[in-house]
């Protein structure tokens, strides 16, 4: 796991070979054990194992998601990647359980911010294309 933190390559975008540390993509593991301490009880105890596995696994999905999105981003000719992006990847890997409650926080999160910027940007609809997601949804309260 995290003791096996060596050093890898990869390939740049102009051919040249670069070092990263496996450490380096990973989710930082306090960051991790944070978040599970919230759904635990408050006397649970983590082990450092279940942090690292759960870090590897989280780190894992968020590469896997973001590939797939990268490869829809770079057949489109886009070099950003947005929340639509990240859905559509969700629901394309069939992840539908995540794709929807993230497309209604993601289109939530959206009129908020709207609120709180120029009137000019209310105009913008925002693009529901591969997670289905009902007017009536509530989704609750934004984290």
């Amino acid at each position: 796991m995290a003791e096996n933190a060596g050093t890898s390559g990869t390939t740049s975008n102009n051919g040249n070979s670069v070092g990263f540390k496996e450490q380096d993509q990973l989710l930082p593991i306090a960051n991790v054990g944070r978040i599970m301490k919230q759904i635990l009880p408050p006397n649970a105890k983590i082990s450092k194992e279940a942090k690292e596995t759960m870090q590897e696994c989280a780190s894992e999905f968020i590469s896997f998601v973001t590939g797939e999105t990268s490869e829809k981003c770079k057949k489109e000719r886009r070099k950003t990647v947005n929340g639509d992006d990240i859905c559509w990847a969700l629901a394309t890997l069939g992840f539908d359980d995540y794709a929807v409650p993230l497309k209604r926080y993601l289109l939530r999160y959206r009129e908020l911010e709207g609120e709180h910027k120029p009137a000019a940007n209310h105009d913008k609809v925002a693009i529901v294309d591969n997670c289905n997601v009902e007017d009536g949804d509530n989704m609750g309260p934004l984290i």
